[in-house]
């Protein structure tokens, strides 16, 4: 199957709503975002997942 060729906006939304510990931008993003440090991100996306609202509650945002 081909891929598409452009990203459908559902595909952006869900991308949105997760935070993959192991890319470095969206790491620094999410602890900017915060105030916390990488490795506390990383630490809670290994703990609760890669759901964006979870770990945000997770870092007390």
């Amino acid at each position: 199957m081909a891929k598409a060729k452009k990203q459908t906006r559902r595909g952006r939304n869900q991308d949105r709503a997760r935070v993959a510990g192991g890319q470095d931008y969206e790491v620094r993003y999410e602890a900017g975002k915060t105030g916390r440090s990488k490795a506390a991100v990383k630490k809670a996306v290994k703990k609760v997942g890669t759901s964006r609202k979870k770990v945000e509650r997770r870092l007390g945002r």
